[in-house]
C-alpha cells in the first residue's frame, strides 16, 4: 500500500470507516449510509491504500478495527462529534432553534422523565431531534460521542456539569397476592433470604444487583436469590404480577398496580430515597441553543413528582 497524503475531499471517507468500524457490519453501515455496499468496500480500501494500513479485519461473517482502526476511530470520533457540535450551534442563527441532541439513559428515567419531558418539548421545536440511547450501564459519554447522560445524582463525576431533572427516587419490594398466599410477608431485609427475589443484573456491576435498604440511621444491603434475573424493569414488573417472586422496582412503577390490589407493598418502612435523577454534561463542550433548550425544558422545578 502507498503511504499518500490525504487531501481535504476524503474526509467522507473516514466518515464512512467510522460507521462501518462501528456497525461491524457492511451491510448495515451502508443501508445506514445511503450507498452500495460495493461503493462503501471502495472507498474503505481506497482510505487504507491511502494511508498504507489496514483498517478492518474482515471475514465472511464480520468485520472488526484492526489495532490501526481501533485507534484511528478513538481519534475521529471524538474530532466528528466536535464537528457536529458546532454545526448544530449555527442554528442559533436561525429563526427556529435546531439541531441534533443525542442522550444515554436508563430504562427508568427514559419512561419516567425523558418521554414526558419529550412530549411537551418536541411539538414546540420541530426542528429539533432528540436521540435517546437506553443503557443501564455507566456509559462514557465523551468517548461515545454523547451530549449529555443521565445518572442519579451520587454517580455524577465532579468535573460535569450536573442538573437536576426530577425529585428523589424510591424504590418498593412487592409481590403479588398469589405469591403470598404460599410465601409470609417479609418483615425485615433478613427475611428476604427465603424468598424467591428477582434479580436485576447491570452491565457495568457484574453481579446481581444488590437491594439498598435504610432505616433510621442503619443501612443494609442484601445480595437476594432466586430463580430468575432480568436487566429491565418491565420484565421485573410482568414477573412479578406473575406471582414469580418479589421485584425491587422504583416506587412509581409500581404504585398503580399496588392500589388496584394486583400488587403488595412489603418492607417500605425500609425503602430508602436516593438522590434524583441529573442530567450531566462536560464543562468544555460548546453546546447548541438546541441544546440550552432542552436543558432547560428538563430541568427539576420541584413542583413536579413522578407519576405511575
Amino acid at each position: 500500500m502507498a503511504n499518500k497524503s490525504m487531501p481535504h475531499e476524503n474526509f467522507n471517507d473516514l466518515a464512512s470507516f467510522a460507521v462501518v468500524a462501528k456497525e461491524r457490519s457492511f451491510t448495515k453501515a451502508a443501508a445506514k449510509l445511503g450507498v452500495s455496499q460495493s461503493a462503501l468496500s471502495q472507498s474503505i480500501r481506497a482510505l487504507e491504500e491511502r494511508l498504507g494500513l489496514l483498517l478492518l479485519t474482515r471475514t465472511t461473517r464480520s468485520v472488526s478495527p484492526t489495532e490501526a482502526g481501533a485507534r484511528l476511530l478513538d481519534s475521529i470520533i471524538p474530532r466528528f462529534a466536535e464537528i457536529e457540535s458546532e454545526l448544530a450551534a449555527l442554528s442559533e442563527l436561525r429563526d427556529k432553534p435546531a439541531g441534533n441532541i443525542r442522550i444515554t439513559a436508563g430504562e427508568h428515567v427514559a419512561l419516567s422523565v425523558l418521554q414526558p419531558a419529550l412530549a411537551r418539548f418536541l411539538p414546540e421545536y420541530p426542528d429539533i431531534r432528540v436521540e435517546v440511547t437506553v443503557d443501564n450501564g455507566l456509559t462514557d459519554i465523551s468517548a461515545q460521542a454523547y451530549d449529555a447522560g443521565v445518572r442519579l445524582g451520587e454517580q455524577v463525576a465532579k468535573d460535569m456539569i450536573a442538573v437536576r431533572i426530577s425529585p428523589d427516587i424510591r424504590m418498593a419490594v412487592v409481590g403479588s397476592p398469589g405469591y403470598f398466599a404460599s410465601h409470609p410477608l417479609p418483615l425485615t431485609p433478613a427475611d428476604l433470604p427465603a424468598h424467591n427475589c428477582i434479580g436485576m443484573r447491570l452491565p457495568t456491576y457484574g453481579g446481581v444487583f444488590p437491594w439498598e435498604f435504610s432505616n433510621e440511621g442503619h443501612e443494609l444491603n442484601v445480595r437476594i436469590e432466586g430463580q430468575l434475573i432480568y436487566n429491565n424493569i418491565s420484565l421485573r414488573l410482568s414477573s412479578a404480577l406473575a406471582g414469580l417472586g418479589l421485584a425491587y422496582l422504583p416506587e412509581d412503577q409500581v404504585t398503580a398496580c399496588v392500589q388496584s390490589g394486583q400488587l403488595i407493598r412489603v418492607l417500605e418502612d425500609w425503602c430508602p430515597a436516593f438522590s434524583g435523577y441529573h442530567l450531566y454534561y462536560p464543562s468544555r463542550k460548546h453546546h447548541s441553543h438546541a441544546f440550552s433548550l432542552f436543558v432547560e425544558a428538563l430541568r427539576y422545578s420541584g413542583a413536579n413528582k413522578l407519576r405511575p
